[in-house]
């Protein structure tokens, strides 16, 4: 085990260990750490190998790739700010630790770049363009960590492949999060994305806790949000995506033979995604993508003014774009035995959007069935003798079930959901009102836990259950701290 320095005094470790056991959504103040020795920030860091510390409140400017060594770890205080110059990256063959906290949150971002609000238009919005590169996690790399972490601008180029035996990994790749070890562990918790210009992550097998994070206009004219493959298993909940190119939250179990992708995709909201991608596969993009053998639970999410709704692929073997795994197993050989989703809440001001609530076939086979448990319910609003996939009249859905944001004009101007692609100075809480209150299910499944280590340093601070109101800011304060 790394050795560890304790900063703060008079914390003992048992007080340590007994915090990095909550579960709940308590973000838990912990005493500052230090691994090895400490980084100067008296010039530009070049590109090398690195390992130690970035210490808190300092401002780092880096000129060229930070290769972190197998067996190597980088740890980044909180307060800390890295100017990425040159299409710098993170090239993690060992393991990256970023600690911000809620006051002072850790930011890696471009120095060139200034997040600009309200209307965005591809072509003249630099978030879609790529500034510093990405954090590219090798089969090595044991255990990254963000916590209360910005990642701004990234998705340059790579412009060369910074390790073997990865997954779909080629010379000029623009992801921003990158990991590919079966075995390793990678936690997102209470942290934001904003721009990029393809997928924002691609995960590759290992498990995942991703969590209370903020995603702003990700993706150009193609891109999804969380992008989950391989045999990649974990949680992404309370997230905020708002302004995404493609899906918001997607999994696929392309890639490898070491076993199915599995994910609870839970308390999410989604604001105006999936109206960039103009791709020969773009019209199947606007929230949740279950697709090529992959499984999902799917809950307690909140879709407004979406391109689509849940969708749950169907197609023929071999497509791009197949089936997800919608069988029933009972030998244990999964996390949990079926694909199963309902709770989940829709809203529209466009009658192309109330359409695809229950996604069509009108991109690609699905197999998406109507659920009663879903607001409207689509269900009974097209009826028993409805087939899924096919086309249907959802004209008299738009305007209905306002969810009452605190702060986001609803009913929306017309086609501002493919320009208002950033949370700006808006809020997204509901209204104690709100028919999205109080209509979420806390029983019909549980998050995943297998393979997720709970610690407020080296694991997650906590897989926050689901919740009772729909989205991912719930009334009693839980969920999305942002």
């Amino acid at each position: 085990m790394k050795k560890l320095q304790i900063i703060a005094l008079g914390i003992s470790l048992l007080a340590l260990a007994a915090c990095s056991k909550k579960s709940d959504n308590a973000v838990v103040s912990v005493p500052q750490i230090q691994i090895g020795k400490a980084i100067p920030n008296t010039g530009v860091l070049p590109a090398g190998s690195y390992k130690g510390t970035l210490l808190a409140n300092q401002t780092y400017t880096v000129g060229g790739d930070i290769t972190i060594n197998a067996g190597d770890t980088l740890l980044i205080q909180k307060g800390v700010k890295i100017n990425m110059t040159n299409g710098a990256n993170f090239i993690v063959n060992g393991d990256l630790i970023s600690l911000g906290t809620s006051s002072s949150p850790v930011t890696i971002t471009d120095p060139r770049r200034t997040k600009v609000p309200g209307t965005s238009v591809l072509g003249q919005d630099s978030a879609y363009v790529g500034g510093w590169g990405g954090i590219y996690a090798g089969p090595t790399s044991k255990l990254v960590v963000l916590k209360w972490t910005h990642l701004d601008f990234g998705g340059a180029a790579l412009k060369a492949l910074p390790f073997t035996g990865a997954n779909s990994l080629k010379v000029g790749a623009q992801y921003i999060l990158y990991f590919t070890n079966p075995n390793g562990v990678f936690i997102m918790e209470d942290s934001w994305m904003y721009g990029s210009p393809d997928d924002a992550t691609r995960f590759y097998g290992g498990y995942y806790n991703i969590m209370r994070n903020t995603m702003e206009k990700c993706g150009s004219n193609g891109g999804d949000g969380f992008n989950a493959k391989g045999s990649a298993v974990g949680n992404m909940a309370y997230n905020l995506i708002i302004g995404g190119a493609t899906n918001g939250t997607k999994t696929a179990s392309d890639g490898t033979t070491a076993g199915e992708c599995q994910f609870t995709m839970y308390n999410n909201t989604y604001v105006n995604d999936g109206f960039r991608n103009n791709g020969v596969y773009g019209a199947r993009s606007g929230s949740v993508e279950i697709e090529n053998n992959s499984r999902a639970l799917v809950y307690n999410n909140l879709i407004v003014n979406c391109d689509f709704g849940v969708r749950i692929a169907g197609g023929p073997a071999g497509a791009k774009v197949y089936l997800a795994d919608t069988t029933l197993v009972t030998n244990g050989s999964v996390l949990f035995p079926q694909t199963k989703y309902g709770y989940n809440f829709y809203y529209a001001d466009a009658a192309s959007i109330a359409d695809q609530f229950v996604p069509t076939n009108v991109a690609q086979q699905v197999v998406t069935h109507p659920q009663s448990t879903d607001i409207p319910n689509m269900a009974a609003f097209l009826g028993v003798n409805y087939t899924f996939g096919l086309v249907y009249d959802g004209s008299s859905l738009v305007g209905k079930n306002n969810p009452m944001f605190t702060n986001f004009p609803l009913p929306a101007t017309a086609g501002s959901w493919v320009t208002q692609c950033s949370v700006d100075g808006y809020n997204f809480r509901l209204q104690s009102g709100s028919p999205a209150a109080g209509k979420g299910t806390t029983t019909a499944f549980q998050p995943i836990t297998t393979g997720i280590p709970l610690d407020a340093n080296f694991g997650s601070s906590g897989i926050t259950p689901p919740g009772q109101d729909i989205g991912c800011y719930q009334l009693n304060g839980t969920g999305n701290q942002h």
